[in-house]
C-alpha cells in the first residue's frame, strides 16, 4: 500500500483522538473541526480495510487493531514534533508559546515570581500560565510543563525533580490559648486541624529512628493551600504547611511552631511533561531557570526558623 501525504495527517489526527479521548478535543487541540477530523478516522479506516475505534454517543475505545495502529502513528506524530523543535533549538533567541500549569499557593509565592524574571531573559517565549489546585489533564490541554508536588511515573509523562520544599506543624497563637500547646506527637491525637484535602489524612513525623503517623480530622477541609494557611492563622486548628509559607508568617506573631524538634515529610517539587517534549529548546530553558532559581532563593533567605532551619 503506497503512503500519501493525507494519509500522514490522517495518523497524526488519529493519535491525538487516542490521546486526547473524544474528537472534539482533538479537533481543539489540533485546530481543525470536528467534522474533518471524523473524517479522517474514516477515510483511515477505509483505506486499511479495518475498524479502528469504537464509538458510542458518549465515549470512543480502542479497536485490537487501533491499538496496535496507534503505536505506529503515536511515533511519527512524536517524531514530527522533534523535528520542529530540533529547528526551534537552531535559533539564535527563543521564542514560542509554553502553557505552564502548577498550584495556586506555591504558584503566587514561587513561580510566579520566577516566570517574572524569565521572561525578562527570554522576551520572544510567549507564557501562558494557569494557577489551578487540581491537577489537570496535561495531554488533553495542551499544557506545555506541570509544576507538581509528585511525578506521577505512572503517567506516561516524564518529569524533572526542581525542588524539596521543607515543611512544619503550625498552630496560631489564639488556638493554642484556647486549646493548648501539644507537647509529644501523642497529643496531635486530641487536637482540631485545618484539613488539606490535596494530601493523605495522616501526618507524619519523625525523630531519629522513632517515627510517628497522626491522623487528621478537623472542622474545616479545603483543596487550597493558601485557604489552610488562612484558616490555620484563623485559629480553627493546627496545619502542615510549607516552610516557605510558614516562614513570614511566624516573623509576624500570626503563627507559631510546634514539635519543632521533629522533622515532617518534605515536599518534592517536580516539573512534569508530556514526553518528548524534553527536546524543546524553551522548555529546557525555563526547567533550567526554575531549578536555579528556587536554589538561589533558598540560599537567600534568611534563617528566622528555630534550631537553624530555612
Amino acid at each position: 500500500m503506497n503512503l500519501h501525504f493525507e494519509q500522514l495527517k490522517s495518523m497524526v489526527v488519529f493519535a491525538q483522538v487516542v490521546e486526547q479521548g473524544n474528537f472534539t478535543a482533538a479537533a481543539k487541540h489540533v485546530g481543525l473541526s470536528r467534522a474533518v477530523v471524523s473524517y479522517h478516522i474514516k477515510k483511515l479506516e477505509s483505506q486499511l480495510g479495518v475498524k479502528l475505534l469504537n464509538r458510542s454517543t458518549r465515549s470512543i475505545s480502542l479497536t485490537e487493531a487501533g491499538a496496535e495502529y496507534y503505536q505506529s502513528c503515536r511515533i511519527i506524530a512524536e517524531r514530527a514534533t522533534t523535528a520542529n523543535q530540533q529547528i526551534e533549538n537552531l535559533k539564535n533567541e527563543p521564542e514560542g508559546l509554553l502553557k505552564v500549569t502548577c498550584p495556586v499557593n506555591v504558584g503566587l509565592q514561587m513561580v510566579v515570581p520566577a516566570l517574572n524574571n524569565f521572561r525578562r531573559l527570554y522576551p520572544k517565549i510567549e507564557l501562558d500560565v494557569m494557577l489551578s489546585d487540581e491537577v489537570v489533564n496535561i495531554l488533553q490541554e495542551g499544557i506545555d510543563l506541570a509544576i507538581r508536588g509528585a511525578p506521577l511515573p505512572d503517567s506516561g509523562l516524564q518529569a524533572l525533580k526542581l525542588s524539596t520544599l521543607e515543611t512544619c506543624l503550625c498552630g496560631s497563637p489564639d488556638y493554642f490559648k484556647k486549646r493548648g500547646r501539644p507537647m509529644v506527637p501523642a497529643d496531635l491525637q486530641q487536637h482540631d486541624w485545618v484539613v488539606y484535602k490535596m494530601t493523605s489524612g495522616a501526618v507524619e513525623l519523625t525523630k531519629g529512628s522513632l517515627s510517628y503517623s497522626v491522623a487528621v480530622k478537623g472542622g474545616i477541609s479545603t483543596n487550597n493551600a493558601a485557604a489552610r494557611t488562612a484558616f490555620i492563622e484563623g485559629g480553627h486548628g493546627l496545619g502542615r504547611i510549607p516552610v516557605y509559607d510558614a516562614r513570614p508568617k511566624i516573623q509576624a506573631g500570626s503563627l507559631e511552631l510546634v514539635l519543632e524538634d521533629y522533622k515532617l515529610k518534605d515536599i518534592d517539587i517536580y516539573g512534569v511533561f508530556p514526553p518528548g517534549s524534553a527536546t524543546s529548546k524553551k522548555l529546557r530553558l525555563l526547567l533550567d531557570y526554575l531549578k536555579a532559581y528556587f536554589i538561589k532563593i533558598e540560599r537567600q533567605t534568611p534563617n528566622v526558623m528555630p534550631n537553624g532551619r530555612r
